[in-house]
């Protein structure tokens, strides 16, 4: 029987370790992330709309996005915040259903990152979704720490996507990350052999 599990977490939450060893141990991983910036080199149907909306401001000279500008005309403004989710949700939800449906040709079980599944109502695609958690004040020092970001700036960030103790109610597994590496990944092999790994106390 296919198996399509939805992955998520939230910023700096280290879902990308879960995903890397997921990767490790030979499954398929769309990474929504990976899709989207593909999606915004120059030709990209993200590209595009998202020239059209900020103008020439938000390219670099060598003809790429400004990343960096990119993220802070968005997360600066709650307006530009609601049409980036909507012109970009719609878009990027097209291209993601496109290889879900070509994964789903050829594998019986594979696994899809998408950071902003339950905001964008993903939950339906998927036999079961897994939740990367981690304590908000953790999360908060592991972005400033990462991105070199100002407690603000980072607190900035996470308040773009919901609280990961919303998310813990929604999930069906959650995968408890305040601990080391090894404790996380123990949980992920206990969920692959068929196990449950619930922790929302």
């Amino acid at each position: 029987m296919r198996k399509i599990i939805g992955i998520t977490g939230g910023i700096a939450s280290g879902k990308s370790t879960v995903t890397n060893f997921l990767r490790q141990q030979g499954f398929q991983v769309v990474d929504a992330d990976a899709v989207v910036h593909q999606l915004q080199k120059p030709g990209g149907r993200l590209f595009e709309a998202l020239v059209q909306h900020f103008e020439q401001e938000i390219i670099l000279e060598n003809g790429e996005l400004n990343r960096p500008l990119l993220a802070s005309l968005i997360f600066s403004n709650p307006e530009e915040q609601k049409w980036s989710k909507q012109i970009q949700g719609e878009i990027i939800r097209e291209e993601l259903a496109t290889l879900r449906e070509q994964l789903a040709q050829t594998e019986e079980i594979f696994f899809m990152d998408i950071p902003l599944l339950f905001e964008q109502d993903y939950s339906d695609w998927f036999a079961e979704t897994w939740l990367v958690y981690v304590d908000r004040d953790a999360q908060v020092e592991r972005l400033m720490k990462r991105d070199q970001l100002s407690k603000d700036e980072a607190e900035s960030r996470l308040a773009a996507q919901w609280p990961l103790e919303k998310k813990k109610d929604l999930a069906s597994q959650v995968l408890d990350n305040n601990g080391n590496q090894n404790q996380l990944l123990n949980q992920v092999h206990i969920l692959l052999e068929g196990g449950r790994q619930d922790d929302r106390d």
